[in-house]
This record gives structure tokens, C-alpha cells and sequence, in this order.
């Protein structure tokens, strides 16, 4: 199962903890910003994106979504 979300990551330091948050998981999260889509868990990918706008993410979980929503919920849009 797949859910998508929106997310802000409009700092350095909004980076920095949602990436140790996602890095909790074992679960497969993609980040699409236009044509781009990089791996969630991976900083120097993020960095790489336009953090201006909101980004989506995709979770890749069968039964961890609520779990994940929870964990990131200062992150949504």
C-alpha cells in the first residue's frame, strides 16, 4: 500500500529531524518534487530538492502508516 503526503521542510533543522524520524522505520519513503524523486532517508537528496514548497511524500507501508502520520505529523502540510 502506498499513501502520499505533503510535507514542509523549509529548514535546515526541519531536515535534519525528519530524516531521524524516518530513519526510525523500516519501512520505503520516497520524497517527489517535480520530476525528482529521491530516497526520504537520505539528507544529502533532500538538500538537493526545491524546499521552498511543499513536497510530497510517499510512504511505502502495509501497516505502519497511522504510526509513521503520527511520528511526522509536525511536518505535514
Amino acid at each position: 500500500m502506498m499513501k502520499t503526503v505533503q510535507i514542509s521542510l523549509n529548514s535546515i533543522e526541519k531536515v535534519k529531524s525528519f530524516v531521524n524520524e524516518i530513519t526510525k522505520f523500516d519501512d520505503e519513503f520516497d520524497l517527489v518534487s517535480g520530476r525528482y524523486v529521491i530516497d526520504a532517508k537520505s539528507i544529502m537528496g533532500i538538500f538537493s530538492l526545491d524546499l521552498s514548497k511543499p513536497i510530497n511524500l510517499n510512504i511505502h507501508s502495509d501497516d505502519q502508516v497511522d504510526t509513521v502520520l503520527e511520528a511526522l505529523q509536525s511536518y505535514l502540510v
